[in-house]
């Protein structure tokens, strides 16, 4: 039978480990029933006020004076009389808008200026450079304060919503550094003023405490926004209990970076940390605050070699994952390029390897919050919401005694799993061998007997997916080695790698490429999402603020194959991503590459197939054609994870 109780009565009962009493012995409680807030605070009446937290100890714009960052804040209105609720904060660098900001050039054919400078710079290592092809005029920002979801349906069961603005950007102070543990203290400092430990002030300069909030704070944001809860999270901060990073980095490296080359977030050529840092640096006095500090950034990053040094390393929050204390729950997109799936879930392992409680979320969109799926909208919320109950109320509502893992295997198609990768999956080691009479080569089959070598020459005009698509014929810019059509139906589920034993020569380009691909006739989604037309209420609503939303739905394609993952590798750096090793011309060297993390089912009747080149067009530089490679089959494989190992592929 439903009952109302207070939430020092479900306190009672059990507390998460390290979770605060919601409110002090006599203070107002927030209503629970059935081991859950309830919305019955007003949005409409709810307390919104803004405070500049300093930020102790960092003052990256070195104007003598400690940095601050600027916070929105919306609580209900009872918190003035009494009422002590929990945090659910979003720091961002995009609140006050973005700046348009040209990329680097990546074309280096010798048209551009730049690019001929860098090459014959370092035309005797046949070291290829940097650029981009034309300046991006997507804006990335979000909404504006309080125009997301979380005001409308948290505010209402008892939570404040914090929105703190990231440094040099808005109203902050410091300077943006894409990644470095200056930015890292700004929502730290926030988290610490609400706890207590740091200092606050209003827009007359007088001090403000928060003594409305519990001190229990969660974290959750959409990239750049999910990427500060990680980092947060890696300071080992008290009182950040959760954080629900979504398309979230967690190393900046693998960002834009992969195995020492240089690389582009899907759609984005060219950027990188510097182009990143103007794009968010909106506070005033730009650049004159912080332009030295940038042009640093363009120096250390260094996009000729692609090495993994000093530089990146300070933005590895996977090497303080040790110091986690909040809890994960972690989204990432199946076909989101951007952020790429590597960056859960080397973060998803790493923080298993730690004993922190975790939830996951796989699906099949982009770059993309989930609850914005109009098929999965309810369920996120219902999640999420119990979610932060049970680690900012501490109450005892079983979701971790739910499956651990939601996974989107095909679009539309959803269900639960005690974990992931899938329970029951195995690695699984396919050969490639040569094909006959000059045709592409086989995946798994019968090794040709023989010592037989096949190349393929690079070039830099011609997609990956063109490349991929025709399969049947052959083609002198890659090769493609086929499995036979699967008996049945196949899972992938986990991080595929290739092995591939080549030698390089002449040309310029050091990439080697990998794609796995699907080859079969089947609607697919490929990152596309159309948004519905009837608007979709969640939450309580206010004038100019209606708590409703149109949700989105996949686009499908039929098509007669998809790339399923890829990856790269700069062939100098086939030791070590920290060092670049020339190769000798015409040597050949064995050359590992992990592809991206992927779930995925391949169909009955369809092949697999492993295709490699070298340059890829939308992700890698670009350098004059030529490049020979020419590669082992027999010193060559793949190894794919299958739920259900080996037998599974028949």
């Amino acid at each position: 039978m439903n009952r109302w109780k207070t939430v020092l009565i479900a306190l009672a009962v059990a507390l998460p480990p390290g979770a605060l009493p919601v409110a002090a012995a006599g203070s107002a409680v927030a209503p629970i029933e059935n081991e859950e807030t309830q919305p019955v605070y007003s949005r409409a009446d709810a307390l919104t006020e803004t405070v500049f937290v300093e930020v102790a100890g960092v003052d990256s714009d070195r104007d003598g004076s400690p940095d601050r960052v600027a916070v929105d804040i919306m609580r209900p209105k009872e918190t003035a009389s009494g009422l002590k609720v929990p945090v659910i904060m979003e720091s961002s660098p995009y609140y006050a808008g973005t700046n348009d900001v040209p990329n680097h050039v990546v074309d280096l054919d010798g048209s551009d200026p730049a690019g001929m400078e860098y090459r014959n710079k370092y035309n005797d290592l046949r070291e290829a450079i940097f650029g981009v092809e034309e300046p991006s005029n997507a804006s990335r920002a979000i909404a504006p304060p309080f125009r997301g979801y979380y005001d409308n349906y948290f505010v209402p069961r008892g939570y404040a919503v914090v929105l703190v603005e990231n440094l040099g950007s808005g109203r902050a102070t410091g300077c943006p550094t894409s990644g470095l543990a200056n930015e890292t203290a700004g929502p730290k400092a926030a988290i610490d003023w609400l706890n207590g430990r740091a200092r606050a002030f209003d827009a007359a300069g007088k001090q403000v405490r928060a003594d409305w909030s519990t001190g229990n704070v969660g974290m959750i944001g959409v990239s750049y926004n999910g990427t500060l809860a990680n980092a947060v999270a890696a300071t080992g901060v008290k009182g950040l209990k959760t954080i629900v990073p979504i398309a979230a980095i967690s190393s900046w490296y693998d960002y834009y970076r992969a195995n020492g080359g240089v690389l582009a977030p899907g759609g984005y050529q060219g950027e990188d940390t510097d182009i990143l840092a103007k794009f968010v640096l909106t506070r005033q006095n730009a650049e004159q605050a912080c332009g030295e500090l940038i042009k640093g950034l363009e120096r250390d990053q260094d996009r000729v070699t692609g090495d993994y040094s000093a530089y990146w390393d300070q933005r590895n929050y996977l090497r303080d994952v040790r110091k986690v204390r909040a809890s994960v729950f972690a989204v990432a997109g199946l076909n989101d390029w951007n952020v790429k799936t590597k960056q859960t879930v080397q973060w998803w392992n790493a923080l298993a390897r730690q004993g922190v409680p975790r939830k996951i979320w796989l699906h099949q969109g982009p770059h993309f919050n989930p609850f914005s799926f109009a098929q999965r909208n309810a369920e996120w919320l219902r999640q999420l919401h119990r979610w932060f109950d049970y680690h900012l109320y501490g109450l005892r509502n079983g979701i971790l005694n739910e499956p651990q893992a939601d996974v989107e295997s095909g679009p539309g198609q959803w269900a639960q799993h005690a974990s992931w990768p899938l329970p029951g999956t195995r690695d699984v080691r396919l050969g490639l061998a040569a094909g006959k009479d000059g045709g592409n080569g086989t995946l798994g089959g019968e090794r040709r007997r023989g010592h037989v070598v096949e190349s393929f020459t690079d070039q830099s005009a011609r997609t990956a997916e063109q490349l991929a698509e025709n399969v049947a014929a052959t083609d002198p810019n890659r090769l493609a080695y086929l499995s036979a059509p699967l008996v049945r139906e196949a899972r992938l589920s986990g991080t595929p790698s290739v092995s591939v034993r080549a030698a390089f020569a002449g040309g310029r380009s050091p990439y080697l490429t990998a794609l796995l691909v699907d080859y079969g006739t089947d609607a697919r989604a490929y990152g596309d999402v159309v948004f519905g037309e009837t608007p979709v209420c969640y939450g309580q609503g206010v004038p100019g603020d209606t708590g409703c939303t149109r949700l989105a739905e996949h686009v499908t394609v039929t098509a007669p194959y998809k790339i399923i993952t890829r990856g790269w590798l700069d062939v100098r750096n086939r030791v070590s991503d920290s060092r670049t090793d020339l190769l000798r011309e015409g040597r050949f060297y064995d050359f590992d590459v992990d592809l991206q993390p992927s779930d995925y089912v391949v169909k009955a009747g369809h092949r697999l197939g492993v295709v490699l080149i070298s340059t890829d067009r939308d992700y890698t530089l670009r350098l004059p054609a030529g490049t020979k490679v020419s590669v082992d089959p027999g010193g060559s494989s793949v190894e794919l994870p299958v739920v259900g190992g080996r037998a599974a592929l028949g």
